[in-house]
């Protein structure tokens, strides 16, 4: 029996079968919904302050800021989110690249701002997906990608601004591509060719010839970085190579060996920035999804931990051009995200953004707590852990229902950074938050990585079934309530979890994810299709077909037996809006509930703050009717629903 839809569009949302907003729902969230973060984008040299990316209308902008604390000004008013800006250097020049897409259809091009006149002007070809626009050290020119050849693979292209001759290819290449850094001459560029989230090759060009030259190509070795040495001997980058997990390198030319700096301590190196003299690099290792800042003294060889650091997550880390002063973004699990810079020679933190949290009190924001539970496998006899962040409400009167959310990737890693939602859930619902980094997920070592891909890809679903009986084991939670939500790859764990553990969920909420594993990879763009093969395996191959027919919740929709709700953007590149729209067909001629809101503006991901917020309220409704039972009654569902 196919459930009967209700549609109406609101905007540039299109909404089936979600019932109003209660008026005092909407007014609660309202404080949510202002809360605002800022991140680090560029130093500005010459002008004293920095550029910095944060939103006072609909979506993150470029803004100048002059001083710690000071009111920033806004420079770009676009409509569309802006992904980054990086200053010329030249001195005969002030402005910014920046790159923006439309409507989150993610043909990133490159746009030029001029600081002396405030105009914009485009500078790619405004039709394919371009990226990376990295100034040479004389800003004269700049590289960028462009998969504009053949709509497949990433080519690097150098832009002569200031002699204005245009672009000119200098490297075609296979696959996906993307530069790091420029040696001091401006001649050569480090690149990484990456090809999967287990393998990529650090590589050097010439950009006068197109010559490449392998610095670590091994398979099945991942590498990240590829920064110059002031004398231009060595190369410092990140790499698996005889680890588990990513340590810190260096490349000598001369030689052509590699020697570790920093490994085999348990922490994975994620980020790094060396400083203008070359003399010291600052690098963050991942502990369990903290960020851990240190600083090399690469004349010393000695590092140590910056222990003035708060903790929270890094990222956008930049050295300043004349002083030995580091930039980053900084977000904490109990405040919104804010740029912070380490003063080196005073060893001192200075935070240059406070950002507002809506006139909430921030020190009612919970904090994460990390478990660890048992799951199905062994490792050495003993049972595998699975990491999870656990949101607990502050003095709970009753059992606790719980949510718990997956993240995407599928080697991404949930992190405890800050989460307006996670915050409304927690103190506002009483709701508990718990989320697993399950197997798959990056942060742990390359085996950990690899120990869903292909075949295994339902041994991370059954790490939700554990989860569920740990949750089941502990007294202070409720096994009768709870819920399942998650985006991309997280909302393929969503749909088959809810098929796998129907009778142990009470809904779910799939944000733009996979359904169906062969339709994703026939439909994804084609620049991404050969990525996620490796991760998911090749529909191509008959039996890796029906492998991932058989597990697709297309196939098993049937089983779905709770209220879904599917969120998706028209626009998004990466899961076409064909998975959730066959999904919610299946749902719905097999009689279940699926709500289900489209934006005809977005892509992978809501960026606009009125896309956003009717989302929240609209998840927050239906977790209020189907995890807390807010509205149901005896027999049934009530027809309306409360505040």
């Amino acid at each position: 029996m196919t459930v009967q839809t209700k549609r109406r569009e609101v905007g540039n949302l299109i909404i089936e079968n979600i019932p109003p907003i209660p008026s005092k729902l909407h007014k609660r969230l309202h404080h949510y919904h202002n809360i605002r973060w800022a991140s680090f984008a560029d130093w500005c040299p010459r002008q004293g302050g920095m550029l910095v990316s944060t939103r006072n209308d609909e979506s993150n902008q470029i803004h100048y800021l002059d001083a710690p604390d000071a009111c920033s000004r806004q420079l770009t008013f676009f409509e569309e989110p802006i992904l980054s800006a990086s200053m010329c250097p030249h001195p005969d020049y002030e402005g910014f690249l920046f790159a923006k897409d439309n409507g989150g259809n993610e043909r990133y091009q490159l746009w030029y701002y001029d600081m002396r006149n405030a105009s914009c002007e485009l500078l790619t070809e405004g039709v394919t997906k371009t990226g990376s626009g990295m100034w040479n050290p004389a800003g004269t020119a700049f590289l960028y990608t462009s998969n504009k050849r053949n709509q497949v693979d990433q080519d690097i292209y150098l832009y002569d601004f200031a002699g204005g001759s245009g672009e000119r290819l200098v490297m075609q290449g296979k696959g996906y591509w993307y530069p790091v850094a420029w040696d001091r001459r401006g001649k050569q560029v480090s690149l990484i060719n990456y090809r999967s989230i287990n393998e990529s090759h650090l590589y050097i060009l010439d950009t006068s010839n197109g010559q490449l030259r392998g610095i670590c190509t091994a398979e099945e070795v991942a590498c990240q970085g590829g920064l110059w040495s002031a004398d231009e001997r060595e190369l410092y980058f990140a790499s698996d190579q005889g680890l588990d997990q990513k340590g810190l390198m260096a490349y000598s030319f001369s030689t052509g060996c590699i020697r570790m700096l920093v490994g085999d301590i348990g922490m994975e190196t994620e980020n790094m920035a060396l400083s203008t003299d070359g003399q010291y690099l600052a690098f963050v290792l991942n502990d369990n999804g903290a960020s851990r800042l240190y600083v090399y003294d690469l004349q010393a060889g000695s590092y140590w931990p910056v222990s003035e650091l708060p903790e929270g997550v890094l990222t956008q880390l930049r050295w300043h051009p004349t002083r030995p002063e580091l930039a980053m973004t900084l977000n904490r699990s109990q405040a919104p995200a804010d740029v912070f810079v380490f003063d080196l020679e005073r060893a001192a933190l200075r935070q240059w953004t406070v950002s507002e949290v809506g006139g909430l009190s921030a020190a009612g924001f919970v904090a994460p707590r990390l478990i660890r539970y048992a799951t199905f496998d062994e490792v050495e006899g003993q049972a595998r852990k699975i990491p999870a962040f656990y949101y607990r409400p502050k003095q709970p009167s009753t059992k606790l229902p719980v949510l718990i959310y997956i993240h995407g990737g599928p080697e991404s890693q949930f992190r405890p950074s800050f989460s307006p939602a996670f915050q409304y859930y927690v103190k506002e619902l009483g709701v508990a938050v718990i989320a697993p980094n399950v197997r798959g997920s990056t942060g742990y070592g390359k085996h950990y990585l690899k120990l869903d891909n292909g075949y295994k890809r339902e041994h991370a679903v059954q790490d939700i079934g554990k989860l569920l009986d740990w949750i089941a084991e502990q007294p202070e939670l409720d096994s009768q309530r709870v819920a399942v939500m998650g985006g991309s790859y997280g909302g393929y764990m969503v749909l088959a979890s809810m098929a796998h553990y129907s009778d142990r969920l009470c809904c779910g909420i799939d944000i733009f994810g996979i359904s169906n594993f062969v339709t994703f990879l026939e439909n994804t763009k084609s620049y991404r299709r050969a990525l996620r093969r490796v991760e998911y395996g090749d529909e191509r191959d008959p039996q890796m077909r029906q492998h991932l027919q058989r597990i697709s919740p297309t196939t098993n929709a049937h089983k779905i037996t709770k209220p879904m709700m599917i969120v998706q953007g028209l626009n998004d590149p990466r899961v076409p809006v064909s998975e959730a729209e066959q999904m919610v067909r299946a749902i719905r001629e097999n009689g279940g509930e699926a709500w289900y809101l489209l934006a005809k503006d977005e892509g992978h991901g809501f960026r606009k703050k009125s896309n956003r917020d009717f989302y929240d309220q609209a998840t927050i409704l239906f977790l209020k009717r189907y995890l807390l039972g807010v509205g149901r009654l005896a027999g049934g569902l009530a027809n309306r629903v409360e505040g």
